[in-house]
């Protein structure tokens, strides 16, 4: 069996080029270095690291090793937060994963209401615009967009939280800026400005909402986010269709109309790990994510 620290001085040598540079970082003597690389080698049966200059470099089998090091050392690194985490009794960590226009709007609120509410957790964010097809990839808590009743999978479940209505941005000066609501229709001979550039869930509920209005947008210009399609409306380029959460902080010289006849609207919900529904730390997650939606909505 490897001896663990051995290999945290090997990839110490990796890092640091010579055995003199490692003893320095780790508060060793070049000799102590040097001993667990001998033993480290007659472990293995392989050439690790070879002579370059004054210093070593590893050999295609040090990378090799020095690779799996990395992701051995990571998983050992969290299993001792988890043992830190139960001997001062801590509750543990929190994966929530959420997409990218929920991030400033409501995730900063979330993450403010765990922290005070439970000091002791520690909160593993990930941006995140789909749902893996791996259950071991997946978060204690996911924010998600999707249709009406959709199946998050088996030990999961789907809460609603919030109905998100679709608004134009406008340049300043267009025809429509000065409107409260403009027709979907009305907009069908305008240049528009794409926002998904992955022709995701969003983009084809738009794209059926202008169906249902007897017309297909003519897209200009295909932007990959948000900010940049709105950048793209401020330089006058064009209008943009977007989720009204996207157009939450407008830059200077758009402004933002409400859709009608008919309003697209996107569905937004929480996903919970059935195994972690009932721990402070999801409820309280839970309960936040319900409160920044109800702010939206306010």
């Amino acid at each position: 069996m490897l001896d663990v620290h051995r290999l945290r001085v090997f990839r110490s040598v990796v890092a640091s080029g010579s055995v003199q540079a490692a003893a320095a970082n780790l508060g060793y003597t070049p000799s102590a270095v040097s001993q667990h690389l001998t033993a480290l080698q007659r472990e293995t049966g392989l050439t690790l690291l070879a002579r370059a200059g004054r210093g070593l470099r590893p050999t295609a089998a040090g990378h090799a090793l020095a690779a799996e090091a990395d992701r051995v050392l990571a998983r050992l690194g969290e299993a001792e937060s988890l043992i830190a985490d139960l001997r001062s009794g801590r509750t543990g960590a929190l994966s929530i994963a959420y997409f990218a226009s929920v991030g400033a709007a409501w995730m900063p609120l979330v993450v403010r209401r765990i922290t005070t509410d439970l000091p002791g957790v520690r909160i593993d964010l990930k941006l995140c615009e789909h749902i893996p097809d791996s259950r071991e990839e997946r978060a204690d808590v996911q924010v998600v967009v999707g249709a009406t009743g959709f199946d998050p999978g088996s030990g999961f479940t789907a809460h609603h939280v919030f109905d998100d209505p679709y608004v134009a941005v406008l340049p300043a000066g267009h025809r429509f800026a000065d409107r409260v609501e403009v027709d979907l229709a009305d907009l069908a001979d305008e240049r528009w400005v794409d926002n998904d550039f992955a022709r995701g869930w969003c983009r084809a509920n738009l794209i059926e909402a202008c169906t249902a209005a007897g017309f297909s947008p003519a897209f200009r210009v295909e932007a990959h986010d948000y900010p940049t399609a709105l950048a793209f409306v401020g330089a006058g380029i064009g209008l943009t269709v977007l989720p009204a959460l996207g157009a939450a902080k407008l830059p200077d010289g758009v402004t933002c109309v409400r859709l009608v006849r008919p309003t697209p609207i996107r569905s937004i919900y929480v996903v919970v790990h059935d195994a972690v529904e009932h721990t402070p730390a999801v409820q309280t997650a839970v309960a936040a994510l319900r409160e920044a939606a109800g702010e939206a909505g306010r």
